[in-house]
């Protein structure tokens, strides 16, 4: 077994890492805030990530059997109807989040 000394240095060693790699990125705000580059992917993030997760929505999908996709696209057309109606990010995503499961759990062949 470690001596006490040993395993306090590695609690503390662990701790200063922890804390030290938390605390950098407030080190850096206000010259984050002023950057062209932040600027840039804080308007064009939001809608990357939404493709991306269409994307991997999307991979799976036989468009040759039943439901033909139709469990997919639903969740896809609620998410971005209540998106383009409300304005409404979360609304959105948990409200297209939640057709979409009901679907998968309410068409028998939606499973596979």
């Amino acid at each position: 077994m470690p001596s006490t000394g040993y395993i306090v240095s590695v609690l503390v060693i662990a701790a200063t890492i922890t804390f030290a790699l938390r605390a950098v990125p407030f080190a850096f705000l206000g010259r984050l805030r002023s950057s062209q580059v932040t600027a840039f992917l804080s308007q064009h993030m939001p809608a990357g990530i939404m493709v991306i997760l269409v994307i991997y929505l999307l991979r799976g999908v036989d468009v040759t059997t039943s439901p033909y996709g139709l469990t997919e696209a639903t969740g896809i057309a609620v998410t971005a109807g209540l998106y383009l109606w409300r304005r409404n990010v979360l609304l959105s995503i948990f409200a297209g989040t939640g057709v979409y499961v009901l679907l998968l759990h309410f068409l028998p062949a939606a499973h596979g």
